[in-house]
């Protein structure tokens, strides 16, 4: 039998309020979107903060909409949407494919742990623990750490701009 709380868990809506947070470790500046359910982090997307190996974005964007798009095929894709400061709806395509794969897989994995409503402090420990052989992945794992630390009552976060 089908556990159904566990499905309502997993079922993600169509689209997802997202707050748009940017960090810098070391020299590199990141991008992170998190996106919220019920004013609760339930999947994040993060990379570099560039046009040619990530996405910028303009710094007044903080809040937006993450959508999912079931395409003809069958495969899906995670489009950005904001609205810019003319009050025009701005779309980001495929930000599911702007980023590094790596760090989109490890992303999916922090995804997948959020949506079972792991609690925040316990996600934010289990990535601070984390031990990568490479440097920029280290790197990238702080600020994530740093970037969901900002959902936990009462934390007092380093500077991380939203």
């Amino acid at each position: 039998m089908e556990n159904t709380e566990s499905t309502t868990l997993l079922k993600r809506p169509t689209e997802l309020e997202c707050d748009v947070v940017r960090f810098q470790n070391q020299k590199d500046k990141w991008i992170a979107f998190v996106g919220l359910k019920d004013g609760r982090p339930y999947e994040i997307f993060t990379g570099l903060a560039d046009d040619e190996m990530g996405i910028a974005l303009p710094k007044s964007v903080i809040k937006g909409k993450i959508i999912k798009v079931v395409l003809p095929d069958g495969q899906k894709r995670y489009d950005f949407q904001f609205v810019n400061t003319r009050g025009f709806k701005t779309t980001v395509e495929g930000l599911s494919y702007k980023f590094d794969r790596e760090f989109w897989n490890y992303a999916k994995l922090i995804s997948g742990v959020l949506r079972y409503g792991m609690p925040i402090d316990q996600v934010v420990h289990m990535i601070s623990g984390l031990e990568m052989d490479n440097d920029s992945i280290n790197n990238w794992t702080t600020g994530v750490a740093r970037v969901l630390k900002r959902y936990i009552p009462g934390e007092i976060v380093e500077e991380c701009t939203v």
